[in-house]
């Protein structure tokens, strides 16, 4: 069961996948239409921030390999759990035969 907050006009202006956020949150069943609609919405809206933080990402990893290839970074400086993050996705880059980001990779703002 999902929780809702509707306007005025009784559309939904915020949603809570399991927990009534305040008193004035309404429960809705998760497939009701208006709902999946709103949740399909808001996807659409944040889909560039999420490309963009992907793409991000992808350039931080880089970096930072380029950091640690010229020993300006050591890979033990960072935190245990950065250590085991930064060898997964350097283990899935790898076993999807993604290279380093070209400039051609990257598309223009």
């Amino acid at each position: 069961m999902a929780y809702v907050l509707k306007n005025k006009e009784g559309a939904i202006i915020a949603a809570s996948p399991d927990t009534q956020v305040a008193a004035d949150w309404v429960a809705i069943d998760n497939a009701d239409t208006e709902y999946l609609c709103f949740l399909d919405d808001e996807l659409k809206k944040h889909h560039t921030f999420r490309e963009s933080d992907i793409q991000l990402a992808r350039v931080l990893e880089d970096l930072i390999s380029i950091l640690i290839d010229r020993s300006l970074i050591s890979f033990t400086d960072f935190p245990s759990p950065a250590q085991k993050r930064l060898n997964e996705r350097q283990t899935l880059r790898h076993k999807n035969n993604l290279q380093l980001l070209a400039d051609d990779d990257i598309p223009p703002l």
